[in-house]
């Protein structure tokens, strides 16, 4: 597990410049050469080209269409049985008066959560 943890911090945030950051929720273009690069760290582990492609692909949709935020505001939703805001009134997928401090970090928490369970089970069955 730790190689591919290392893979993802290494491709994730050394390998991601600020422009990458920036717009790759905004546009494809940042989002696919950010990809590319976070791709290139697990190419050490001599995955076959279906793993890859999953990383690659599945980073791509979560980067692109903010999906952290999306999985952390339905589970803000579901487990408050409905009685939640709008989506559109929670920034980061939170209630829109926590500190954004807090918000920010918990919805960053639940995107890396979902590309290492993605990466780990790639790697492992495909």
């Amino acid at each position: 597990m730790m190689p591919e943890l290392l893979c993802h911090l290494i491709g994730d945030y050394i390998l991601q410049s600020d422009w990458m950051a920036t717009n790759k929720s905004k546009r494809s273009w940042p989002c696919l050469v950010h990809v590319l690069l976070y791709g290139l760290p697990f190419l050490f582990l001599s995955p076959s080209l279906t793993a890859m492609l999953v990383i690659i692909g599945t980073h791509f949709v979560i980067d692109r269409f903010w999906v952290g935020r999306l999985v952390a505001y339905w589970k803000n939703w579901i487990l408050s049985l409905g009685n939640f805001p709008k989506y559109a009134d929670c920034p980061f997928g939170y209630q829109p008066d926590r500190p954004i401090w807090l918000t920010v970090w918990l919805m960053i928490i639940t995107d890396n959560t979902l590309h290492l369970l993605i990466n780990y089970l790639a790697l492992k069955h495909l």
